[in-house]
């Protein structure tokens, strides 16, 4: 989506320093906006019934759906003035409900980040991360060149009892190599259901993507948390929330987008923060002849 163009300073000024004082006033009008958050006709308030800025369906206390930290990479596409490049992996992205995943992230997101053009490549990543699908996230990454990446993960590590540190040193490393180039991350947890939520497995799992986070800094959408609290406001309990095989249905896969923008706005609202760590200028470059690193 354009903006509209500067008005020309009388003063003869550089290229560089024009795309400085651009950048700056447009970075400040959409942090502002962020933090007034959007408002829509059906998000009347409810109190103790979640977060603003969501639909009434999706609301979760912010407590119970995010944990926030610094996005250096979104914030410099914004403020470069430049569609901002998401790949969005895990999750499928065969036909069925899971196909309309991407426009209803990128609608969330148009509308938590007002004349922001967002791009989404969406990816499935089959198997488990312990047992070499970070390795085909990489190769992903490579061709993708995002700005961030929105990574669904651990479900499947859960289900098939994948070993929970082998999975969390696979994680780590994974998430430490997207951040070395560069590249914003956003995690997501496992999926909650009833017949899981008393699984130990399982469980380690969703700490471990947690921990994950923390100790990489990067921002979690607490799904696990969050499916939680709106299966038990539901007489239906997670039923209208979930289809068939730990698959969200098509409620579900728009209160996830809705959760994952929100956790991107706050996110980008944050200004007290560890810097963000700098590419690292001995990883590979994410183009070239080399294709994907191992």
């Amino acid at each position: 989506m354009a903006y509209p163009q500067q008005v020309s300073e009388a003063a003869p000024v550089s290229p560089a320093a024009r795309a400085g004082r651009a950048a700056r006033p447009r970075l400040s009008l959409i942090l502002s906006l962020l933090l007034a958050g959007p408002v829509q006709a059906e998000q009347v308030a409810d109190p103790g019934a979640g977060e603003p800025g969501l639909s009434q369906e999706c609301r979760v206390p912010g407590a119970q759906l995010y944990a926030a930290a610094q996005l250096g990479a979104v914030k410099a596409a914004l403020a470069e003035n430049r569609p901002l490049k998401l790949l969005a992996i895990g999750g499928s992205a065969a036909p069925g409900a899971s196909a309309s995943y991407p426009a209803k992230l990128e609608a969330a997101l148009e509308r938590a980040l007002p004349k922001v053009d967002v791009v989404i490549d969406h990816r499935g990543l089959p198997g488990e991360v312990a047992s070499g699908a970070a390795e085909r996230l990489r190769t992903m990454v490579v061709e993708a060149e995002p700005d961030l990446v929105i990574w669904q993960v651990g479900t499947h590590d859960a289900i098939a009892r994948v070993d929970a540190e082998a999975f969390e040193g696979a994680l780590t490393e994974a998430v430490a190599w997207i951040r070395s180039h560069g590249i914003d991350v956003v995690l997501v947890d496992p999926i909650y259901t009833a017949s899981m939520a008393a699984d130990v497995d399982y469980n380690r799992i969703v700490e471990a993507v947690r921990t994950v986070a923390t100790q990489q800094q990067v921002p979690l959408v607490r799904r696990y948390e969050a499916l939680h609290y709106l299966s038990s406001r539901s007489d239906r309990g997670e039923g209208h929330m979930l289809g068939r095989q730990f698959r969200l249905n098509d409620l579900g896969l728009r209160c996830m987008a809705e959760h994952v923008a929100l956790t991107i706005v706050t996110s980008l609202a944050r200004t007290e923060a560890p810097p963000e760590p700098k590419p690292d200028p001995a990883a590979p470059p994410l183009t070239g002849p080399q294709g994907a690193p191992g």
